[in-house]
């Protein structure tokens, strides 16, 4: 690989970002090429891409189609950016949206990028962020089915998502976050009335946590709760399940919101939308919310120097499927 760029400012090497291109059929390859080459990416890192990406390498692909070979494509790029970053060689990955059936019909047991990495690098515990301006959001789940959640959703697994926020949230500029836990059921329960697993599983977890020294409280209403966040109340909102947590960030700041995996040892952000199928290769494709990944990693790999004091705290200047 080529020696890091130096930054204008002569500080030293730029970082270096791996993007992963994703699922090739779709438009990932469109938005990594569109980011590599922004003004807004190549100011603050040195991208280098994974997978395929050229006209040639592309052309096996048929676009907008679910295959076994594109799954693998996309899965070898994950593998070889996860080993560079291991290795020293690169100092944070984005990647490009993959498709989930695309990831079955090879035979992988993956959902998505989360699992995928907590696997590949071995962390015992790994959880989904959203981060932009105006909300931040951890998934306590992720890719299961509704009916699933509350048997998943046991104390210990709140206990270690909000810890796994408290202790990362510092790399984003809020050295003592103050988090709220959004409530499973309608009014969070209403103290056993609309279900138990607030007053039952919820609430012991978050006073686990306080005894511990965790600002976190809750658990609050889903309708309530990340109004309230946006309105400075808290710093992030754990979220019990994955569309509890992204209708409001999508809502609010989509194309612009980061996903960021949080309890890995390497640095991985990516896009907040999927493969769009229905689009790719039709020029078409916005690639604002790869530009936003790959700048957020390009500052978490420089070590904060892209935050600054905003509101309660610090927060990203400028601006997270996906998944």
């Amino acid at each position: 690989m080529t020696s890091p760029t130096r930054s204008a400012r002569g500080a030293g090497p730029k970082p270096r970002v791996a993007i992963t291109v994703g699922d090739p059929a779709g438009i990932g390859p469109e938005i990594a090429l569109a980011a590599a080459a922004s003004r807004e990416v190549r100011a603050v890192c040195e991208p280098v891409l994974y997978g395929p990406h050229t006209a040639d390498a592309l052309a096996t692909f048929a676009p907008g189609r679910i295959s076994a070979e594109a799954g693998q494509a996309s899965y070898d790029a994950i593998v070889a950016a996860v080993r560079d970053a291991q290795a020293g060689a690169v100092d944070a990955i984005t990647t490009g949206p993959v498709h989930k059936e695309a990831f079955a019909a090879c035979g992988l047991p993956w959902k998505g990028h989360t699992d995928l990495l907590g696997h590949l690098t071995g962390s015992r515990r790994v959880a989904m962020m959203f981060h932009s301006e105006p909300l931040r959001v951890v998934l306590a789940t992720v890719h299961v089915a509704i009916a699933e959640v509350p048997r998943l959703l046991t104390r210990a697994l709140v206990e270690d998502i909000v810890e796994l926020t408290a202790r990362s949230l510092p790399a984003f500029g809020y050295a003592t976050p103050r988090i709220g836990l959004a409530g499973l059921n309608p009014h969070a329960g209403e103290h056993g009335l609309m279900g138990h697993e607030d007053d039952e599983v919820l609430a012991p977890a978050v006073a686990a946590c306080r005894a511990r020294g965790i600002d976190v409280q809750g658990p609050f209403p889903g309708d309530t709760v990340f109004l309230r966040a946006t309105r400075g109340a808290f710093d992030v909102v754990v979220a019990c399940y994955h569309d509890q947590g992204l209708i409001p960030v999508k809502l609010l700041a989509f194309g612009q919101s980061v996903n960021v995996t949080l309890g890995l040892p390497i640095i991985r952000t990516s896009v907040d939308h999927g493969t769009a199928f229905d689009i790719a290769r039709q020029g078409t494709a916005d690639a604002s919310s790869m530009v936003s990944a790959v700048t957020l990693a390009a500052k978490l790999a420089g070590g904060g120097s892209g935050f600054r004091a905003h509101g309660s705290g610090l927060e990203a200047q400028g601006s997270e499927g996906p998944r």
